[in-house]
């Protein structure tokens, strides 16, 4: 644990430069693990604001301390839910006003402007992202927090509030979906359903 529990309990009691030394001591564990999750390093500090606002305004409602770090990793997993959310609402709206020419246009200017290596780059994490865009946020969100994140079973125990066998299902499943997404592309570039016609 970053912060003693009685720095936990002042903050409670509304002592302002006690909270402000626990958002400092998680600051950097907060921002990498919304970084991580949602993917555009522009808005990382926007979630990590929301985040503790939260932690602010529901830092009262802490029962224990002990619990604290796994606590605050939910409110931090929930904010990048819920932007996460809001995003794909507004790419929907946004990507219903563009015509599919100005879409062809855009993708043509920004390969001309990124290089080989990121062309690399973003072909990986587009292949990684269309992957986990086959399965639910929630089964993305657990599936980063374990793979990418490397939380334990415990750790997730306590953020899901579920005991370690239904996770480790949760996790099986969630693996098997990603798979089966993967297993339906070829590598040639054919889908592998056609290739068994």
């Amino acid at each position: 644990m970053l912060v003693d529990f009685e720095l936990i309990k002042c903050a409670q009691n509304g002592d302002g430069v006690a909270f402000n030394e626990i958002v400092l001591a998680y600051r950097k564990r907060i921002l990498g693990t919304i970084a991580r999750l949602i993917a555009r390093p522009e808005d990382v500090e926007d979630v990590g604001q929301e985040v503790f606002l939260r932690l602010y305004f529901s830092l009262d409602q802490l029962r224990t301390p002990e619990v604290f770090e796994p606590w605050l990793h939910r409110l931090t997993v929930n904010a990048a839910y819920d932007y996460l959310r809001k995003q794909r609402r507004r790419m929907e709206s946004r990507m219903s006003d563009l015509s599919e020419q100005q879409v062809v246009m855009a993708d043509a200017q920004a390969g001309g402007k990124i290089d080989q290596e990121q062309q690399e780059q973003k072909r990986i994490r587009e292949m990684v992202d269309s992957l986990l865009g086959t399965v639910s946020e929630a089964d993305r969100l657990l599936l980063t927090l374990k793979e990418v994140e490397g939380l334990s079973l415990k750790e997730l125990e306590k953020i899901y509030r579920v005991n370690e066998n239904a996770l480790k299902v949760r996790l099986f499943r969630a693996r098997q979906r990603v798979l089966k997404a993967f297993g339906a592309q070829d590598p040639r570039g054919k889908d592998s359903a056609k290739a068994e016609v």
